[in-house]
């Protein structure tokens, strides 16, 4: 009988596992404290790096550690939201509104639920969408890639009564309200386990769906047209 060989589990660099220390650092001291409530030196002895230069080697500044941080987590959200893409078009190539809605909710809340620093970064970082500038809501979908892309064409395609200007502003409106939300709710101390967590989700996806259809009144047609 020959023994079957067991591949080893690929092994990240010292440099990959300092760079990761670090941005978990972030996370933790910022859902603890407060972004603003946190120093460099702070952060360092946090992840365990006694050389006070390392922030700036592997991310140049504090805005760019920031950065890798909301980028990671947006890969994360991107692959998981494209997992329930294909499994939704798999049993139909059109998709209703609430399940595109749960396409844009369900995957963050599932990297919360079974990933305990997926949660931290949402109680320290979940609220920035909702006061951020149009310019940091914009490069948050585009760090989503194609999952984003093809989200949007389906969205699209399902709100036909909504023209182009009153789309996006619904859309940016639908990505701080949910970013707020789930932020909310993360600050609970069983916020993604049990009963409750389902209640929350499935509620969210319904206040979604009817922030997105509700019809233009003639009160915004008139605001538009001036």
């Amino acid at each position: 009988m020959t023994r079957s060989k067991i591949k080893d589990a690929p092994k990240i660099s010292r440099r990959e596992a300092t760079q990761t220390a670090i941005m978990r650092s972030v996370e933790c001291l910022a859902a603890e404290n407060g972004l603003e409530n946190i120093s460099i030196r702070d952060i360092l002895a946090r992840a365990g790096q006694k050389n006070e230069s390392a922030l700036q080697y592997h991310f140049k500044n504090l805005s760019g550690l920031l950065a890798a941080i909301r980028h990671a987590r947006a890969q994360e959200v991107a692959a998981r939201r494209q997992q329930y893409l294909e499994v939704l078009l798999a049993q139909s190539p059109e998709l209703n509104l609430r399940q595109i809605c749960s396409v844009m909710v369900m995957p963050a809340f599932d990297l919360a639920k079974t990933t305990p620093g997926f949660k931290t970064y949402i109680q320290a970082f979940g609220h920035e969408l909702m006061t951020a500038d149009r310019e940091l809501v914009e490069a948050h979908t585009r760090a989503l890639g194609d999952s984003a892309f093809e989200t949007g064409v389906l969205l699209q395609k399902a709100l036909p009564h909504l023209d182009r200007a009153t789309y996006h502003t619904r859309v940016e409106h639908a990505v701080r309200f949910v970013s707020a939300a789930m932020n909310q709710h993360a600050q609970q101390p069983r916020a993604f386990k049990g009963k409750s967590a389902d209640i929350f989700v499935q509620n969210l996806i319904d206040a979604l769906e009817g922030l997105l259809k509700a019809p233009v009144s003639a009160e915004t047609r008139a605001a538009t047209e001036k």
